[in-house]
């Protein structure tokens, strides 16, 4: 199992040095496109294009992060929290993104100028062309890593904008609507918010310890007060470490003073509910007998 995981592992991130060394071409092809043809829209594409490759890059340092399995006395979690900061710091970088292209776009409405629309289409499609292949390479691995979905989203957006440019240089060539590109740039600024705000609450949620929204802790207590041996649960901590592993702890009241032995039953019983109940594989538990503390299930620490 372990193997697979690690080939997939490395897999994605041949994936991303590809997509950086692609999107590093689009860059410099665009910021010169952009200074030759005089357009404003290519350098700020070529701009987008560059931060993006710095997000990609972040993507790459962090996928190689997740993969080193070895923990220390040091790191007793591994790097396995890399993902989710790279996840977190792509998204906020999009929202970022987002409010300055839509900036730009409001100045373009009131000072558009003409531009070489035949430069600003050819360097598009190019773009798309680059950008599609990079989007097409990264899809599968977004439906199961927030990480990876983050990189997916930039090169999309990246993809998008592109689009954007390319009908903006076509209505400049053919009908010299020039404010077009202003008005997409705007619209495009709104959807970057729309499609990235998700992935930054979800990973600012991990990283704040908060308990995933899929689980209920008050179903958690009564699976496990189930039990016959066990009188109540309190002082429950549910968290996730990434976007895959959610951690357990509590203390478990005994209505008998059992021996270890028998505690070691019962935890068996519980880590199966947390298993096939609620995906949870790893859990603390702590065992009481008549213990004078608070039994509140949330316990303000």
């Amino acid at each position: 199992m372990s193997h697979r995981n690690h080939s997939h592992s490395t897999l994605t991130g041949k994936k991303l040095l590809f997509s950086i060394i692609l999107n590093l071409i689009i860059t410099l092809a665009q910021l010169i496109g952009g200074f030759i043809s005089g357009s404003l829209a290519l350098i700020s594409d070529a701009v987008h294009n560059f931060s993006d490759v710095i997000s990609l890059i972040i993507s790459y340092v962090a996928n190689i992060l997740a993969r080193k399995k070895k923990q220390t006395p040091q790191h007793t979690f591994g790097y396995k929290r890399a993902e989710i900061i790279a996840a977190f710091i792509n998204a906020s970088s999009l929202v970022v993104i987002a409010v300055v292209l839509g900036i730009e776009a409001f100045k373009r409405f009131n000072s558009p100028q003409e531009i070489n629309s035949n430069l600003v289409i050819w360097l598009a499609v190019l773009g798309i062309a680059v950008n599609g292949f990079s989007v097409l390479l990264l899809k599968k691995d977004a439906n199961h890593n927030l990480n990876m979905k983050a990189a997916y989203l930039h090169l999309l957006t990246d993809m998008l904008t592109s689009v954007a440019v390319l009908i903006g240089g076509l209505l400049m060539k053919y009908y010299q609507i020039y404010w077009v590109d202003a008005l997409l740039t705007l619209l495009i600024s709104v959807y970057l918010i729309y499609i990235s705000w998700s992935i930054l609450v979800s990973s600012l949620k991990i990283l704040m310890l908060f308990a995933p929204e899929h689980i209920k802790i008050s179903a958690v207590e009564n699976e496990i007060i189930k039990i016959k041996e066990v009188r109540n649960i309190h002082h429950v901590h549910i968290w996730q470490l990434n976007d895959h592993d959610c951690h357990f702890e509590a203390h478990i009241e005994f209505r008998k003073n059992v021996q270890l032995s028998d505690f070691d039953l019962v935890c068996e019983k519980i880590e199966n509910i947390l298993a096939e109940n609620f995906h949870i594989f790893h859990s603390t538990l702590q065992p009481e007998f008549k213990r004078d503390d608070s039994k509140e299930i949330i316990k303000q620490d």
